[in-house]
């Protein structure tokens, strides 16, 4: 059962559909065979009903803009709708997937940027028969936000593990990015056609300064340069998509969220603080938690729960600038509080 933590009144929208990786996954995992999932304690310890299979302690930024949009509830996994509402959305990310196909398959199954598209094709079908048609579907789905997160693992769980996998030998951060971005667009104009309107394109963290990165790649220095880099060029390349969409896409709206720089640049984060080289949670040898070890108590003060994952604090605060930027530089052509007023 999904509890809202909500807010009063009418939606501003009619549905939301997520799609993405671990920062947006609400326990699609939970059943699979994987070693990414977050179905025990402590994940979920500050969220009502606890461990839910979201990486956090407590709500996601999906979550919070789904509150901010004026959801009473929030959006159910794929996994789990067989009682739910379909028409007010359904989250499908996954943990550990990523635009490529192969990305995560090292940690177990996963269910890719692709089969979250096809799952979605399924709810596109359901929905217009609930409403009577194709055509009153498509009207209907117009009107949706389609929150899209995803991209990290294709670094992390990809391009970052030369043991695994082979990309960052035969492409350059400049060349992979490219690919990953050219995969991305077919994905999203399949999202596209089947009614999609309303787009919201989070771009990637500062991954060289997470956690695990710092652990298993840092020289002592404050965060990983070369993955950041790369990071930025992907995002870079992602804005340009957004231009390439809204001149190409007359009727469709693009935006992106500059995830890197508002969790970089802000002097609100300043407050928070990373233990070391670690998150909140003791961890395992794959840097999730233990679910042996209990996690630290200012758990508001810290921006990473794990180490790969932020806190509920980091992603309630994501999420205020991504709906409601206070500069423009943070979401791009506008925020979210807009894009859905369109």
């Amino acid at each position: 059962m999904q509890h809202g933590c909500g807010v009063e009144g009418k939606p501003q929208i009619p549905c939301i559909f997520i799609f993405g990786d671990s920062l947006s996954d609400s326990g699609n995992n939970n059943h699979l065979l994987t070693s990414a999932k977050a179905n025990y304690f402590p994940y979920g310890i500050d969220f009502p009903s606890g461990p839910t299979g979201r990486f956090t302690n407590g709500r996601t930024t999906a979550d919070f803009i789904t509150q901010r949009l004026g959801f009473e509830n929030l959006i159910p996994p794929f996994a789990n709708i067989s009682d739910s509402d379909i028409l007010k959305g359904v989250n499908y990310a996954s943990g550990a997937s990523g635009i490529r196909n192969d990305t995560g398959t090292h940690l177990g199954a996963k269910i890719s940027l692709e089969l979250q598209i096809e799952n979605h094709r399924a709810m596109v079908s359901q929905i217009a028969s609930k409403l009577g048609g194709p055509e009153k579907g498509r009207q209907y789905l117009n009107k949706c936000l389609y929150y899209v997160n995803i991209g990290s693992n294709d670094y992390l769980q990809n391009y970052f593990l030369p043991q695994y996998f082979p990309t960052s030998s035969i492409y350059n951060p400049e060349q992979f990015a490219e690919v990953l971005i050219q995969e991305y667009s077919q994905h999203l104009r399949a999202l596209q056609e089947l009614g999609s309107r309303k787009f919201a394109l989070f771009g990637l963290f500062l991954l060289g300064c997470v956690p695990n990165e710092l652990m298993n790649h840092g020289d002592g220095s404050l965060c990983v340069e070369e993955e950041n880099r790369a990071v930025l060029i992907f995002n870079d390349k992602l804005r340009q998509l957004v231009d390439q969409f809204n001149k190409e896409f007359s009727d469709a709206k693009f935006i992106y969220i500059n995830n890197a720089l508002i969790s970089s640049k802000s002097p609100l984060l300043d407050g928070l603080r990373s233990i070391g080289k670690s998150g909140c949670c003791p961890v395992r040898a794959d840097g999730m938690c233990d679910p042996n070890k209990s996690p630290c108590a200012e758990r508001k003060l810290n921006m990473f729960f794990d180490s790969f994952h932020p806190t509920e604090a980091v992603n309630k605060f994501l999420a205020t600038f991504a709906y409601k930027s206070l500069l423009p530089i943070f979401t791009y052509p506008m925020d979210i509080s807009h894009l859905v007023h369109l």
